[in-house]
């Protein structure tokens, strides 16, 4: 059987995908692309989408980290991403498809705002990364990777802002699901790696990362990946964090 799996480097849906093969005991190869790359290799593979994560899979190809979990699940039930009882089912469907599509993109658009403020800190998030070229050739391209990744993923001041401030609502409600046992139980679901990948990536952000750490969420998404690669040092203005109630940090 030949799997592979197309990622870059700090995505965190790539990671959600990583974590479902895994948890399914599927063998893989991960291939990652540098961001700017991914498109025309994806194209050249025919995948439908220029978008990671993709996988190959004898042939077949799946793109997005929900759809990777449920052509995994069918091929390989056990050990499960989903409960058997049909009404806890549809309650991990119901948070998956909300970290999917409403929390993935948040901390996506965060760490890219952050990293135009310091564009070195990008070499942190592809630290353990294989490019096929050194990476400090790859990373010379930064400033235009990030400029780019930005601006598709509309990563302006307003956009940041209002994320910012609907950030706390968000936080609490994965805290009412790990309270309620939907998130957070000793077998992980396909909800714990669609959520727990995206709050684990809002914690390499120093700015953020005191006021989620301590919370019921931030412990789940330390469970579910121990190690995220990646550190932006204090970008977000005072007033946005102030107005968020999160609390900025301190400078030292």
């Amino acid at each position: 059987m030949s799997v592979r799996l197309f990622v870059i480097p700090g995505s965190h849906p790539s990671l959600a995908a990583r974590l479902t093969l895994e948890h399914k005991g599927v063998s893989h190869r991960r291939v990652d692309l540098i961001p700017m790359v991914a498109k025309p290799v994806l194209r050249a593979l025919r995948f439908p989408r220029a978008t990671v994560p993709a996988l190959m899979w004898d042939g077949r190809r799946v793109q997005g980290s929900r759809a990777i979990a449920r052509a995994l699940e069918e091929a390989r039930p056990h050990p499960p991403l989903l409960p058997s009882e049909p009404a806890q089912r549809r309650a991990v469907e119901d948070a998956e498809r909300w970290g999917d599509e409403v929390l993935q993109p948040v901390p996506r658009r965060l760490v890219w705002w952050a990293l135009r403020r310091d564009p070195s800190a990008l070499a942190s998030y592809a630290e353990g990364a294989r490019l096929g070229v050194p990476l400090g050739l790859a990373l010379k391209t930064a400033p235009p990777i990030i400029w780019g990744a930005a601006r598709f993923n509309n990563a302006t001041d307003a956009t940041i802002r209002a994320d910012l401030a609907t950030l706390p609502e968000m936080l609490e409600r994965v805290d009412s699901w790990i309270e309620e046992g939907v998130l957070g139980g000793r077998d992980p679901n396909a909800a714990d790696f669609q959520i727990g990948t995206s709050v684990r990536l809002l914690t390499t952000l120093d700015d953020l990362r005191p006021a989620i750490e301590s919370r019921p969420c931030g412990e789940m998404a330390r469970r579910v990946v121990p190690v995220f690669p990646g550190r932006a040092r204090p970008a977000f203005p005072r007033q946005w964090l102030a107005e968020s109630a999160i609390p900025p940090v301190r400078s030292k």
